[in-house]
């Protein structure tokens, strides 16, 4: 390969102004847009030479024949470029969004004679006004049903309300008190319209306003005795109330701002957007994005709030995210210049904002699991992973069972070694075996025993295999049994091994494969930094593209399997003081738990002076001291 891409520019026919560029391949396909401060300064790290390039990156400048880019007079000009360049040409290389579902919206006609509200999923009705998105079709129906008993507003269609100002004859909604417009014969267009900006304005947060207005109409009233207008306050007042009461108060009662939580790992992130006008949240909104090229946390956002402000969308005062972009004040011109007044894009670290934050976090991260656990359970996505990694791997069969191996230790020291299995692309946790590696220089050294040790197995009599033992999950509650069954015999190979790592433990997973006379087994490795996959003799590796399922499984088995080395890990940790612990006289099961839930660590505890091991309740003096000494002296 190369180190310098043909169609790199001549040295100074960049330009070092502000811009957007593209990368087309040789269809004239845009495979990537981006924008820059200096456009010279971000291109050239590009064409930077190809083995110091991101494995990812590589693979998209390799895959472009040339590269295009526009100056533009701002860097407020350059984020508007990008984001109607992204929205046109869907560029295979930018971030994918892929949302949960269509979420349905309350929508408010601003545009018609005698605006009207209605449920809908389209988001391009002229000059309407927007409220959610609503998690439900229910919820948007059940709030419109309290709204309008405040604030009585068109509800019928276009075709109803024609005909009824037609013909003089209230509309069908309108006779069964459904609809308050002026196809109902209660009120003129003009007080309609005057109660539509009502409505509005209450949804935009303005709840309080109302209820202390309405609060003291009705005192008014009440002391007036015109009981009949006071009543009437009182159910209004009722139905405000009961749409404020499904929504707590989550932020002060004047705050308008849509909040972002993110959570993401190396191939996807997903997006919670809290949508909060009057401090309460008024729509939530959840976003799944696939990530093709490595992407900083800050980017991220970036594209995040680019995506989420479109056209046509309510932009509030305040944007609320887990790290401020790059180019933040930039953002923040593009964002006043929709909304027309000022837009304060801030990170939120304390108080209220904080919790809030906090708590839309954990909603992407579940919404992160949901999506991968999805993605698990999908039997055509899974058959489309081994079809995948057969041809991307060059194998003769489609990888029906696949084993990975993790070498896992703490500095050098208690060096354990993981075995998972999985058959189908589904894990088989009965099959799972741990190694403990007495003698080891490196990383690759203990790959290459371990290797060496499981495919012996292969070549032993069925007979002479030693039977197993009861096998438990290292995560399940202490005790429980997981299987009864016997572990299987290792005497069934699998079509391809995996290894946790780069080109070292691939190279010396090989070597095992060949002492062992088993090159027919299909080996890679893929290496965490940057995902990519590597086979044992090439100086670069396969890159599969990051929305595949074929690299999706890949990366399962290798958290899989390092999850259960750290597991078999903390056992023995705990089994090893537990033993060490047994030989101190007087110190039984009971007195050992509760030093250890104590200090919380077994390094606490050994750092600890005989005086800070009295404090234990149960503990005295002298077996303090006993313990103290029996710890420093190991």
């Amino acid at each position: 390969m190369a180190d310098v891409l043909p169609y790199k520019p001549k040295q100074g026919e960049i330009p070092t102004a502000p811009g957007v560029y593209r990368f087309l391949d040789a269809q004239g396909r845009v495979l990537y847009v981006g924008k820059a401060k200096n456009l010279r300064q971000r291109l050239s790290n590009y064409f930077a030479p190809l083995r110091t390039l991101h494995e990812r990156t590589r693979r998209m400048v390799t895959t472009a024949a040339s590269v295009e880019w526009t100056v533009v007079p701002t860097d407020v000009d350059s984020l508007q470029l990008e984001y109607m360049w992204i929205k046109e040409f869907d560029p295979p290389f930018n971030v994918r969004y892929k949302d949960d579902k269509s979420y349905p919206f309350m929508a408010v006609t601003l545009g018609d004679e005698a605006p009207r509200v209605l449920v809908t999923r389209n988001r391009k009705i002229p000059r309407a006004r927007y409220f959610g998105p609503y998690p439900k079709v229910w919820a948007v129906h059940e709030t419109i049903d309290l709204m309008i008993k405040a604030f009585p507003i068109r509800t019928c269609s276009d075709a109803s309300y024609k005909r009824a100002m037609a013909t003089g004859r209230p509309c069908f909604p309108g006779q069964i008190g459904k609809c308050g417009g002026p196809c109902s014969m209660k009120v003129t267009i003009e007080e309609h319209r005057a109660m539509v900006d009502d409505f509005v304005a209450f949804m935009a947060g303005g709840d309080e306003r109302f209820t202390k207005e309405l609060t003291r109409r009705m005192q008014s009233a009440s002391a007036a005795m015109d009981y009949e207008a006071a009543a009437k306050y009182r159910d209004q007042l009722a139905s405000i109330e009961a749409v404020l009461g499904k929504s707590a108060l989550v932020l002060p009662s004047d705050e308008d701002a849509d909040l972002f939580g993110i959570a993401e790992d190396e191939l996807a992130a997903t997006v919670q957007h809290f949508s909060i006008r009057g401090g309460r949240v008024r729509g939530v909104r959840a976003t799944t994005i696939e990530k093709e090229l490595d992407i900083s946390g800050s980017d991220l956002v970036d594209q995040v709030l680019q995506r989420a402000y479109g056209e046509g969308v309510d932009i509030p005062r305040r944007v609320l995210v887990p790290a401020l972009p790059d180019d933040a004040a930039e953002l923040e011109e593009w964002l006043r210049e929709r909304r027309g007044r000022r837009v304060e894009i801030a990170v939120a670290q304390r108080g209220q904002r904080a919790e809030l934050m906090r708590n839309a976090t954990l909603n992407a991260q579940q919404a992160l699991i949901r999506h991968k656990t999805r993605r698990t359970g999908d039997y055509v996505a899974r058959t489309q992973a081994l079809t995948d990694l057969q041809e991307a791997l060059d194998l003769e069969s489609a990888p029906l069972r696949i084993e990975c191996f993790d070498i896992s230790h703490l500095g050098g020291t208690n060096v354990v070694a993981s075995m998972v299995v999985f058959e189908d692309g589904l894990p088989r946790k009965d099959q799972y075996r741990s190694f403990n590696i007495a003698e080891t220089t490196d990383d690759t050294d203990s790959m290459y025993q371990v290797l060496t040790r499981r495919l012996a197995y292969l070549d032993r009599p069925e007979e002479a295999e030693p039977e197993g033992e009861v096998l438990t999950d290292p995560l399940a509650p202490e005790g429980e049994v997981v299987s009864t069954r016997r572990k299987p015999r290792f005497s069934y190979p699998p079509q391809l091994l995996l290894v946790d790592g780069g080109k070292p433990q691939v190279e010396a997973a090989a070597r095992a494969l060949r002492d062992s006379g088993h090159t027919e087994i299909g080996l890679c490795g893929i290496a965490k930094r940057l995902e990519e996959v590597w086979l044992p003799g090439e100086d670069f590796p396969v890159i599969l593209p990051r929305t595949s399922e074929s690299l999706y499984l890949l990366q399962r088995l290798r958290d899989e399997a390092h999850r259960f080395a750290i597991s078999h890990q903390r056992r023995r940790r705990r089994r090893d003081i537990g033993t060490v612990l047994e030989e101190i006289p007087g110190l039984g099961a009971s007195r050992i738990k509760t030093l250890l839930r104590h200090f919380g660590s077994v390094s606490a505890l050994k750092g600890a002076s005989s005086e800070q091991i009295q404090e234990v309740p149960g503990i005295g003096p002298a077996l303090a001291l006993s313990i103290h000494s029996h710890l420093a002296s190991r």
